[in-house]
């Protein structure tokens, strides 16, 4: 019996989907499908599962639920671990149908953010236009199984939900937040947000403009509700208080047994809403942010206030409150150094 067959025959013992992914992070064989309770389940790569219930519920939905697209952001990986171990062990039954991924095993393993180039900046083709790297082939493989589940016998009539956790590499004055991304002449849903506010995510950035992240190509490209969703700051494997988390995994359980969940009605005084400004983009190399490490995202700085700095090129802040968020002078030249954003309402 070989390896695979040996952690897999575990895996459905104990539910461990995190052990199995870990173990094969980059190829996995061909593998049967299994049953779960009420369901049928599908490995279809390292860390990709999908579950399809035996009966669709009267009002059909398609959830995909994913981490891991940065892999020192362990907290998303051990829900989703969470969430497919019950489902293995019958203590949960999925009643829609649900794709889990975790997404960047081979920087999971080494604890970075990835190993060769962002793959949350990939998606929408973008990973065309870059070098053979493991995050190129991830990011051609994982739209295509995203593809498939949007797009299977069961999708006309679904409504198409996903939800991409991840965790900041920097504190936050707003600890959990969201992005929702760009939805072009649709507006913004007001029930999605609700459902935002109660799994604790009360801090809302609005989408400028067309990306190549995960969440924008599902949104884009299957007009799914989607969002980027930031639990609080990076933290190692095991040093992540789960209870932090528990609003936002329970009602990812509920979703799945197609349970109702409890919200309450919109009011823009239960959140911080923000209207995307612009990037901060570093060109070169002489790319200088004036923001210390210890700043926490939303800071929010004087008029006048000086950014960054990219040879003669200057930023300065323009607007009463505006503030940035992801500020990381360690990118590549060409890429987003920062977010800055002012409040707005809706």
């Amino acid at each position: 019996m070989n390896d695979f067959s040996v952690t897999f025959k575990q895996f459905l013992v104990d539910g461990n989907f995190l052990a199995l992914t870990r173990q094969f992070e980059k190829v996995i064989p061909e593998t049967d499908a299994f049953r779960v309770k009420g369901a049928t389940a599908k490995l279809l790569d390292t860390g990709v599962l999908l579950i399809e219930p035996d009966t669709l519920a009267a009002e059909p939905k398609e959830y995909l639920i994913s981490s891991g697209i940065h892999g020192n952001e362990t907290a998303p990986i051990e829900i989703v671990n969470q969430l497919v171990s019950e489902i293995v062990l019958g203590e949960t039954q999925v009643k829609q149908r649900t794709l889990f991924i975790i997404g960047n095993p081979v920087s999971m393993n080494i604890s970075k953010r990835f190993e060769v180039e962002n793959l949350n900046r990939l998606f929408c083709g973008k990973y065309k236009d870059i070098p053979d790297c493991y995050e190129k082939e991830r990011a051609e493989k994982l739209e295509q199984y995203v593809t498939d589940f949007f797009t299977s016998e069961h999708s006309a009539t679904s409504t198409k939900y996903h939800y991409d956790l991840h965790t900041a590499i920097r504190s936050s004055k707003y600890e959990k937040f969201a992005i929702y991304p760009y939805q072009a002449n649709k507006p913004w849903d007001k029930n999605q947000l609700e459902f935002m506010h109660a799994c604790g995510v009360s801090t809302i950035l609005f989408g400028h403009a067309p990306s190549g992240t995960f969440s924008y190509f599902s949104s884009a490209t299957f007009q799914a509700h989607a969002f980027t969703v930031e639990l609080g700051k990076v933290k190692p494997f095991g040093e992540n208080d789960m209870a932090d988390f528990q609003a936002t995994e329970d009602n990812l359980r509920h979703l799945i047994q197609d349970k109702p969940v409890k919200v309450t009605p919109f009011d823009n005084k239960d959140f911080n809403l923000f209207a995307v400004l612009g990037d901060l983009t570093k060109h070169t190399d002489n790319f200088v942010l004036h923001i210390a490490n210890d700043v926490s995202n939303f800071t929010d700085f004087p008029v006048g206030t000086l950014l960054s700095e990219d040879g003669e090129q200057q930023y300065r802040t323009e607007q009463v409150g505006e503030s940035i968020v992801f500020p990381n002078a360690n990118v590549a030249n060409g890429q987003r150094a920062g977010l800055l954003v002012v409040p707005t309402e809706l």
